[in-house]
């Protein structure tokens, strides 16, 4: 529990099949609650759900700056519409396991 408050949100976590899932949900369901809460003109709402979406997908699979354009991009009008978080989430998981993944043939030697 102790290690859970003093890591930095800079700080890159193992990507296990959980906080991948659990980051995946939390995007999933930000995405729907805002499609289902735009046509209501709930701005602060929205914006509290994308407040609350960068955080816990920071902690869950670790900040990273492809998270910085989706949480201004929902600030502008009709792109707040898009799946924008679950894309984001996609993307991010996908770059950190290239990142961690070595190559399969092995190293390369440039002669």
């Amino acid at each position: 529990m102790m290690r859970l408050l003093t890591r930095s949100w800079f700080d890159t976590p193992a990507l296990t099949r959980s906080r991948v899932r659990t980051a995946y949900v939390v995007a999933g369901v930000t995405d729907v609650l805002q499609l289902v809460l735009g046509p209501f003109g709930w701005t602060f709402a929205d914006q509290a759900l994308d407040v609350i979406a960068m955080a816990v997908e920071s902690r869950l699979i670790g900040f990273h700056p492809l998270l910085l354009p989706t949480f201004v991009l929902e600030f502008v009008p009709l792109t707040d519409m898009l799946p924008s978080w679950t894309g984001c989430v996609a993307l991010v998981v996908a770059l950190r396991k290239r990142e961690t993944t070595p190559p399969a043939d092995g190293p390369v030697i440039d002669v």
